[in-house]
């Protein structure tokens, strides 16, 4: 039990923001805490344990090749040998088969398009550089920017089952930034084969999180797991004390990284009804992730979109032909994700009805698979996985300050037009503990 404990700042949430943030603040001299509910560091990157002992995330995480935050943080921790960059295998499965879609010869051979559309969809790379200012698409969905550049049946064969499957209900209100950003980064990955080359950490995202967390507590700062916050202690719009599982904690300053509703109930003591109103405008989608280690792989490909109508993921992830199987033992770990609002009825399955339900699916796609390939598996959920950016999102979202004096937000939600990855979590996390810095600073 920690009582009336004072920091110079408190930080909620141990993902990389706040991880990153009490890093650089620690190096600062700063006395810092953060405050994490799970028992494990990381967030959405946090990794858990099969029954042996072999760690992975329970999300499927990579950067890219171009990513800047991820290698400069990893070099200053020491790590930099730990950093494995590999070309890896894309593809699509479509019409009752899988297509290889990794490089430009690749995509010739994808007769399921005429050859006009074929090169339509090869062209876009370049007709979407030529976008400078993101903000002139904004006003529109990605169907009403995309369908125009590609045609109709290049969106509906290619970009529309994915869109839907990504963003469920909300696929015809997100903003064509979302996907204009993705085609940018995933074209300027290509290596000089034209192959995509993605960057993997070894043993895992969670590995690095428990390094950070390590170099905090070196640094003098503490980190606490399975410590909740529930409330805030206000008086005069100024934050006095974090209300926990564990007691309070009290700082002079506080930054907040979880999803906005979570945010909301933990200020809901805010005298600022349009502020605490603004944090629930954004939408967001819940994930279920069934992870599974498998004695056989499934394909050749990493990352395989699944295009047909009627299965129920947004993708198959073979993380093991990204990452080598002799890292896990031998066996072979895919990832099957799925996007969706919490009021769908699969939300609500137990574990074994998802897994019972996923491998249905999966069998249709991998006829040879059968059960006994399966070791184990466990199913992970995220009720705040992905904002939902929708038309003119920068001119709702909110922004890092809050009606309290002493404290600020930094979330996914606000790293648009970037979509959410623990490169651009590491760089908010420095960026918002150079604002506390220079807050902390001016008033000494």
């Amino acid at each position: 039990m920690v009582e009336n404990s004072s920091y110079d700042v408190v930080i909620v949430g141990g993902g990389f923001t706040g991880l990153t943030a009490a890093y650089d603040l620690t190096k600062a001299g700063r006395k810092v805490a953060v405050l994490e509910a799970d028992s494990r560091p990381g967030g959405l990157a946090g990794t858990f344990a099969f029954t042996d002992g072999v760690r992975i995330e329970k999300f499927y995480h990579h950067w890219h090749n171009h990513d800047l935050n991820v290698p400069e943080l990893v070099r200053e921790l020491g790590m930099d040998g730990d950093v494995v960059t590999l070309p890896t295998n894309t593809g699509m499965f479509f019409n009752g088969r899988l297509w290889r879609l990794s490089t430009p010869l690749d995509l010739l051979r994808f007769d399921a398009l005429s050859l006009f559309d074929r090169c339509r969809l090869g062209w876009l790379v370049f007709k979407v550089r030529r976008i400078k200012d993101w903000r002139a698409i904004e006003h529109l969905s990605i169907r009403e920017w995309l369908e125009p550049l590609v045609g109709k049946q290049v969106y509906k064969i290619v970009w529309e089952p994915l869109i839907t499957a990504k963003f469920s209900i909300y696929a015809d209100a997100v903003n064509a930034v979302w996907m204009w950003k993705k085609l940018v980064l995933r074209g300027s990955t290509r290596n000089d084969k034209g192959e995509e080359e993605l960057a993997y950490f070894k043993g895992g995202f969670g590995r690095l999180a428990e390094a950070l967390v390590n170099a905090i507590r070196m640094g003098g700062g503490e980190v606490y797991f399975e410590t909740k916050a529930t409330d805030a202690v206000v008086k005069n719009q100024t934050i006095c004390a974090m209300k926990t599982s564990h007691g309070e904690f009290a700082a002079r300053q506080y930054i907040f990284t979880p999803a906005f509703p979570i945010i909301a109930r933990i200020l809901q003591n805010s005298s600022d009804q349009d502020w605490l109103a603004s944090l629930q405008q954004v939408n967001y989608l819940a994930n279920i992730c069934l992870v599974l280690r498998l004695k056989q792989g499934l394909s050749n490909t990493y990352w395989l979109n699944v295009n047909d109508p009627g299965f129920p993921f947004v993708g198959v992830i073979e993380h093991t032909n990204l990452d080598a199987p002799e890292h896990y033992k031998d066996s072979h770990v895919a990832f099957l994700s799925r996007y969706l609002a919490k009021e769908d009825p699969v939300w609500s399955y137990s574990d074994q009805q998802y897994f019972e339900f996923s491998l249905a699916h999966l069998k249709r796609m991998f006829p040879k698979l059968d059960r006994s390939w399966v070791i184990e598996y466990n199913v992970w959920r995220a009720d705040y996985a992905q904002p939902v950016t929708e038309r003119g999102y920068s001119q709702y979202v909110p922004g890092r300050k809050t009606p309290f004096d002493n404290a600020h937000i930094s979330t996914m939600a606000q790293i648009y037009p970037e979509d959410r990855g623990t490169n651009y979590a590491i760089r908010e996390g420095r960026e918002i503990a150079a604002v506390v810095e220079s807050q902390l600073a001016a008033e000494a």
